[in-house]
């Protein structure tokens, strides 16, 4: 298990990666956002260099402070040998199963594998699948227009107690801080009403995943969040980065707005791992 600090190696692995999307997809995202400043404080592990098999992006040490804290304790893994990938998630301390965690990826194999090493570990672990949807250029993303008074914005400080209130894994400090960062850091579009008020909205996070896209209920059915969902791709795009997003397999609704908007649902599922330590 090596940790991949050097620039140059990790802007080489960025190349790479780029080579096997989708299935790299996150993993990719967040290479790209260490070689962008690394701002949220994650590293890079791989089994081998440079011929690896394994790759996983995690928070450094230093950075997470609360082994509950499953907002900051969130992995990214990309593997092209799920053997590999086992023997690192389960005989090294690339992963700490003593906190609670999400570790994500997007290749079939992975629940099995993960929860295999858990079990070996005695730990417990639950997988949520997630469509993965992927989006060529943002100028195939048809919108409608803003009603007269509202303008395009991007998000601020003091935007994060409604999208915390709202968002259905949030309504907490742990949520919060999480989406503090997030703002800070990443690229985010909203729409403000006449009386510059947020009324919808969506956030690339750590992984250069676009998310957390939401319109108010009373603003709903008139095309903002499609609206909101092209200005952030148009900035992620001309950063360099690859657009796509995760929807649950029960959100209709939002794989429609993609749907529409141009995106292509991929062949591949997308996999979220919740390991809980309580």
């Amino acid at each position: 298990m090596l940790v991949l600090s050097c620039p140059y190696k990790l802007r080489l692995l960025e190349g790479v990666l780029r080579k096997s999307l989708p299935q790299a997809i996150m993993v990719h995202g967040a290479v790209m956002n260490i070689n962008r400043g690394n701002p949220i404080g994650h590293e890079v592990i791989v089994d081998s260099w440079p011929e690896f098999k394994v790759v996983l992006t995690r928070p450094r040490k230093e950075i997470v402070t609360d082994s509950s804290d499953v907002y900051a304790n969130v992995y990214a893994a990309f593997y092209q040998d799920q053997d590999a990938y086992w023997r690192l998630i389960k005989d090294t301390d690339a992963v700490n199963w003593d906190h609670s965690f999400h570790l994500f990826g997007t290749q079939e194999g992975m629940p099995k594998v993960t929860e295999e090493a858990a079990a070996a570990k005695q730990r417990r672990l639950t997988v949520t699948p997630h469509f993965l949807y992927v989006l060529s250029h943002p100028n195939k993303f048809p919108t409608g227009r803003l009603q007269p008074g509202f303008r395009l914005s991007s998000l601020n400080s003091s935007n994060v107690d409604l999208l915390n209130e709202t968002w259905a894994y949030g309504r907490n400090e742990l949520s919060r801080r999480y989406l503090a960062k997030m703002i800070q850091h990443f690229p985010s579009s909203g729409i403000l009403n006449h009386e510059g008020h947020l009324i919808s909205w969506m956030l690339m996070d750590l992984f250069g995943t676009q998310s957390h896209g939401h319109t108010l209920p009373s603003f709903r059915g008139k095309g903002y969040l499609a609206i909101t969902a092209k200005a952030l791709s148009m900035q992620a795009y001309n950063a360099g980065y690859p657009l796509y997003g995760f929807v649950v397999l029960e959100n209709n609704r939002m794989q429609s707005v993609l749907e529409k908007g141009g995106y292509q649902k991929s062949s591949e599922l997308s996999y979220l791992c919740f390991h809980s330590t309580s």
